[in-house]
């Protein structure tokens, strides 16, 4: 408690500039609601509960949008995060989501030079024939700059801003205590589970912010496609590598925002679609560990229409169960199987509530909708959307490692129909589920799951005499506890205590009525209109109570 109440205090004036921007973009309730605003009268530092009315009159999302940006690199990145939640928001909120990029003005050469020479261990002009001090990309977190090795070799380097790992950690101690605070104060809101987007909002900023891990992420994909020529992941230069600076060769080659340059270039644009499609599923169905943001910006295309893929900051990963889930649920989309959908999205709902009979119907419904249209015109995008828009309402949540697949995936296809309007996705899926359904029942791989079985049921039945001994054993001891999570039960006390204290206020009621009629019959004491007081009172106290009873049974009955 101690430690949470200096956090606070230490992070006053942040939390100061957070609750002034929420205020006006039009969140003054919320911060009310959260106690914030208490906090800082209390510290005096007043807030100005002021929203203009040009700011009033704009869409929710986009006062959100706006917020974010103002607020600085932790929440667009927060924005980012959210735009991978398909699941949990609308269309139009994720719309404003992409829209939140994290490119600000770099940081002057002089600031960073100190930083950079102290990570490479050695003054620039002895590891670089030749140093680019204008950065030719600089977002939040880092800026790159174009260098020449003293081998020759042409790289760029990724080199942190200085001084924004304590910036971002106050950041990120404010989100946490602000997604408990909306739990708590706002039960409504534990349907978009902030404490988790928060959370998934932490792993990302710190992967983002050690140079390394990035480096280690772009030496997996290498691996990965060291036998596929058509695909290039750039060189990782490791002894000028650190927590601060990345150091990695540089593709020279188109941008993928560029089209008329690729065709003037004499490249293929089909041919790139399909070899980038191929990639990224390659990626999620048999390696399961995937480029989570493959758009143009993140792609280069180079001679020979090879792929070039670059910025590995944010990547994904799939157990080797996961992506097998994602396979029979990918497959089922692809033949319309709704029992095979149904089957996936309930293993992912994992021990959520669920309306399975309404979940059916909707998925029969979304199913019908696809019936008439040919394999090859189905779009996996939109098809995803309406699954997702159907987890929405079926208030189901996608679990957090699968938010970014489906995002890489409807960005994919994205960029596929981009290069060509005959690019079709369910194409390109089919030769993958095929390989990897034979591979699943080749006899090694059945083997392989049988041993895994057997050792699990081995397992069991072996550790179940140890089991039972330490549960007599408790049971002795009398610390044998048995915890039942019996449903609605919260919902049952809470009624049984409305109960009781009707109950309670029906005895008082009548004892005050018979009290009363007792003290009318005496002669003596104050009257009022020529009636005992104290009798009347008692009347009239018994009167109010029973209308409050009947008005609470009332009520009772509507809810």
């Amino acid at each position: 408690m101690l430690r949470q109440t200096l956090s606070v205090v230490r992070d006053l004036p942040r939390l100061h500039e957070i609750a002034s921007v929420l205020i006006h973009y039009g969140w003054g309730d919320v911060v009310r609601i959260l106690g914030v605003s208490h906090i800082l009268e209390r510290a005096g530092r007043l807030l100005h509960w002021q929203t203009t009315s040009e700011v009033t009159a704009l869409d929710l999302p986009v006062r959100i949008r706006m917020a974010l940006t103002e607020l600085g690199p932790t929440f667009v990145k927060l924005g980012q995060v959210l735009a991978t939640r398909v699941d949990v928001f609308p269309p139009d909120w994720i719309a404003e989501f992409e829209q939140l990029h994290s490119r600000v003005p770099p940081v002057p050469f002089e600031a960073v030079r100190p930083l950079l020479e102290k990570a490479l261990g050695h003054p620039l002009d002895e590891v670089f024939d030749h140093f680019e001090t204008s950065a030719f990309a600089a977002a939040s977190i880092a800026q790159v700059h174009r260098a020449v090795l003293k081998d020759g070799s042409r790289v760029v380097v990724k080199v942190r801003r200085p001084d924004i790992v304590p910036k971002i950690e106050a950041d990120l101690r404010i989100l946490g205590h602000l997604a408990r605070l909306v739990e708590s104060e706002m039960p409504e809101s534990r349907r978009y589970q902030p404490s988790q987007i928060v959370q998934q909002l932490q792993r990302s900023l710190r992967r983002e912010l050690d140079m390394v891990k990035e480096a280690r992420n772009i030496e997996r994909f290498a691996q990965n496609f060291a036998n596929e020529a058509t695909v290039h992941i750039p060189r990782v230069y490791w002894e000028y590598c650190s927590e601060v600076v990345n150091v990695q060769e540089e593709l020279r080659g188109v941008p993928g925002t560029d089209l008329n340059a690729a065709r003037a270039a004499g490249l293929d644009l089909g041919v790139l679609a399909a070899r980038g499609g191929d990639a990224v599923l390659k990626m999620i169905l048999l390696d399961g560990y995937f480029h989570a943001d493959p758009h143009p910006g993140n792609v280069i295309y180079l001679p020979g229409n090879v792929i070039g893929m670059i910025d590995f900051g944010m990547v994904g990963r799939l157990t080797d169960r996961r992506r097998e889930q994602i396979i029979d649920f990918l497959n089922a989309m692809v033949l319309k199987d709704e029992e095979g959908m149904l089957n996936v999205l309930l293993t992912w709902s994992g021990e959520a509530e669920v309306d399975e009979e309404r979940l059916a119907y909707d998925i029969s419904e979304m199913v019908f909708s696809y019936d008439n249209l040919p394999l090859k015109d189905v779009q996996i995008g939109p098809l995803l959307a309406d699954v997702t828009a159907l987890m929405r309402d079926n208030n189901l949540t996608l679990p957090s490692d699968l938010t970014l697949l489906f995002k890489a995936l409807i960005t994919l296809e994205g960029l596929g129909r981009q290069l060509t309007p005959d690019f079709h996705m369910v194409d390109h899926l089919e030769p993958f589920i095929r390989q990897v359904y034979a591979s699943r029942y080749t006899p090694a791989a059945m083997a392989k799951r049988a041993r895994h079985g057997l050792k699990e049921m081995l397992e069991v039945v072996l550790g179940l005499p140890r089991d039972l001994a330490h549960l007599f054993r408790l049971a002795r001891r009398g610390s044998l506890r048995i915890d039942l999570d019996l449903k609605r039960l919260d919902h049952f006390g809470h009624q049984l205590n409305r109960a009781s204290n009707r109950l309670t206020m029906g005895v008082l009621t009548a004892s005050l009525v018979v009290g009363s009629s007792i003290i009318m019959t005496v002669e003596g004491g104050p009257t009022l209109f020529g009636l005992p007081l104290f009798g009347l009172l008692g009347f009239l106290i018994a009167f109010f109570n029973s209308l409050w009873i009947l008005f609470s049974i009332w009520r009772s009955d509507r809810d």
